[in-house]
């Protein structure tokens, strides 16, 4: 088959379309033949050599894909040759074949084009598990969603609405504000021009953010913090401002609130089995129901990968930008 390849660390000219070995099931996976797969920014750090994929996963690029089932390992029920699915990956998405633990696999939602479910598992699951399984975001709170406009803030964006919660979203262009404000979201900040923290709490007569989705890190955490309302949930999924920061615990301690930090990929696959059954039970119905939808970009042929990074690196983009084969 052929994959995307890392042969050296660097730019996304390094990004290479490559023939290597096919992949075999194990027990408890199956082989799914990839139509599509979606960029994240996980992809461009593994690029740049610093996010090295877990023992035992893919080295190739890739967290999500969608594609039909080729073969099933030992010990895979529920599941058929054919059947058209999309997955949450630990790596190897940006390739013809994938190898998936059955776990993670999810049926492509009624009404949603094949290709187009590349663009869900990542994203579906990162945000139920962090903005509800974790921060426990309820109807009627406010959640502030850092990259509105993004693939995680377009379905952040979307879930946070169809619960009946307010939604809060920083980008920096009106264009991207604009297409935010068109899937649901309540507060517009343009984050080059405005102060978050002060139209935040101007927009909620003073109270703030029950739950802040933040992508940043440290160069936002001491404004997160002042942002939040009284017992606050920070989920911090991302270190795009850097890995270290400054905590004011007596802040923290006043609002009684509290901060939360994770990522997907390494975790364990028991832990990756609970999201996506979490996902499947509480995020499909509302896809198939037309509640919510994945947002799409654009789509690329998967050998011009280094053409999809770029578009994400330079921020040109508005949800997922995918890779397709063939």
């Amino acid at each position: 088959m052929r994959a995307i390849t890392i042969p050296e660390s660097g730019g996304p000219e390094v990004l290479t379309w490559d023939e290597v070995p096919d992949p075999v099931p194990g027990e408890g996976e199956v082989l799914v033949e990839v139509v599509a797969s979606a960029v994240n920014r996980a992809d461009i750090v593994q690029r740049q050599g610093f996010y090295d994929p877990p023992p035992g996963a893919s080295p190739y690029p890739g967290l999500e894909c969608s594609g039909r089932i080729a073969e099933l390992g030992t010990g895979v029920s529920g599941w058929t040759v054919g059947d058209e699915v999309c997955a949450l990956l630990s790596g190897g998405g940006y390739a013809e074949k994938v190898v998936v633990p059955a776990g993670q696999l999810l049926p492509v939602p009624k009404g949603v084009d094949l290709k187009h479910a590349a663009a869900l598992p990542e994203v579906a699951c990162t945000v139920w598990s962090n903005v509800f399984m974790i921060a426990h975001l309820r109807p009627g709170e406010t959640l502030l969603v850092h990259g509105g406009s993004s693939g995680i803030g377009t379905m952040a964006i979307q879930l946070a609405k169809a619960v009946g919660a307010k939604v809060a979203v920083t980008a920096g262009t009106k264009e991207k504000l604009e297409h935010c404000a068109r899937l649901g979201a309540d507060i517009l900040i343009n984050y080059k021009e405005q102060d978050f923290v002060a139209e935040l709490k101007a927009a909620t007569d003073g109270a703030g953010a029950d739950v802040i989705l933040d992508n940043m890190g440290a160069k936002y955490l001491d404004r997160n913090v002042r942002a939040l309302a009284v017992n606050g949930r920070l989920a911090i999924i991302g270190l795009q401002g850097g890995a270290k920061g400054e905590l004011n615990i007596g802040a923290l301690l006043g609002k009684r609130a509290a901060i939360s930090a994770t990522t997907l990929r390494a975790r364990p696959l028991s832990e990756k089995t609970a999201i996506v059954a979490a996902v499947r039970e509480h995020v499909w119905p509302l896809l198939e129901g037309g509640h919510i939808r994945p947002v799409v970009d654009r789509e690329l042929p998967m050998s011009d990968a280094a053409a999809a990074h770029r578009v994400v690196e330079e921020s040109g983009h508005v949800g997922k930008v995918l890779l397709v084969v063939g």
